[in-house]
């Protein structure tokens, strides 16, 4: 009974796409023909960038934001140009109502571009493309700042201009440099870092829902707080509670501060940077530490 032999697997040849022939002859190994490019910041910002404006999430909350601020505003100047005489009143005051009801919608699409990944555990998928975690917690954060600024100085600029020209002729001032420049550019930019502290708070948290609670927590807690303290011992409590709140913070950029110390000019918006630079140090050393 004969048996018979394997045959002898055949070196490839040197001709066939992918292998590189070594000076004898013979084949030294496998290239891809494909091109291997060195991945970068850039590719990761593509990447992100995709996601955001791919699921409907983004917009319906920016959808909903652009509807509170440019719809309140409005509204807000044509009911103060009903009243009467405006006589010394910043225009540009009235769009802070707004702003403070639309920064929520800001905070959860902050929330849902980091807590949503792990919820669905597309974060797998995100961190198997991208090894770089720092990398790919940057290109959110870039992205998503980018995103929340250039659309909340839109609408900001479209409602001041709206409220200028409303309140024009009715007494009221017209607006300095330095205030249009805090009543647009200076909240949006404070506004774009709520909302990236809010990305963060979603990366260390990891669940949606809880980081929403925590970050709306933080934007009215301190307010509410103050306004039940009655107690004239914890009056200097009361008070930092109301010049550091978020919504004070708020309306220092348009000089309508609740209390005369505390935050005043650009200081809301370095206090904000500040603890937006902790939280973004914790939630990278976090993620650096704990598995996806």
């Amino acid at each position: 009974m004969s048996t018979q032999q394997p045959p002898m697997p055949q070196a490839p040849s040197p001709s066939a796409p992918g292998w590189q022939a070594a000076p004898g002859g013979m084949p030294s190994g496998y290239h891809s023909p494909i091109p291997i490019v060195r991945t970068h910041l850039g590719h990761a910002l593509a990447s992100e960038w995709t996601k955001i404006k791919s699921v409907r999430s983004t917009m319906w909350t920016l959808g909903v934001f652009i509807l509170l601020v440019v719809g309140i505003g409005i509204m807000a100047g044509v009911a103060v140009r009903g009243s009467g005489d405006l006589s010394g009143q910043n225009p540009l005051s009235l769009g802070f109502f707004g702003l403070l009801l639309g920064n929520m919608c800001i905070i959860t699409l902050g929330v849902l571009t980091t807590a949503s990944e792990y919820g669905t555990g597309m974060i797998r998928t995100t961190m198997t493309a991208c090894p770089s975690r720092g990398r790919v917690l940057a290109a959110k954060a870039i992205v998503f700042f980018a995103l929340a600024f250039v659309v909340t100085l839109a609408c900001a600029s479209f409602v001041a201009m709206v409220q200028t020209s409303l309140l024009e002729g009715q007494g009221a001032r017209t607006p300095t440099t330095g205030e249009w420049l805090k009543g647009t550019v200076g909240v949006s930019f404070y506004i774009a870092l709520l909302g990236l502290l809010s990305l963060l708070v979603g990366s260390i948290i990891r669940h949606s829902a809880g980081a929403i609670t925590i970050m709306i927590a933080t934007v009215l807690a301190p307010l509410v707080i103050a306004m039940f303290m009655f107690a004239s011992s914890l009056e200097s409590v009361r008070q930092a509670l109301l010049e550091y709140s978020i919504p004070n913070q708020l309306s220092v950029f348009y000089a309508n501060s609740l209390s005369d110390s505390g935050p005043s000019g650009w200081d809301p918006l370095w206090i904000m940077l500040g603890v937006t630079a902790a939280a973004f140090a914790g939630a990278y050393a976090l993620l650096q530490s704990r598995d996806v």
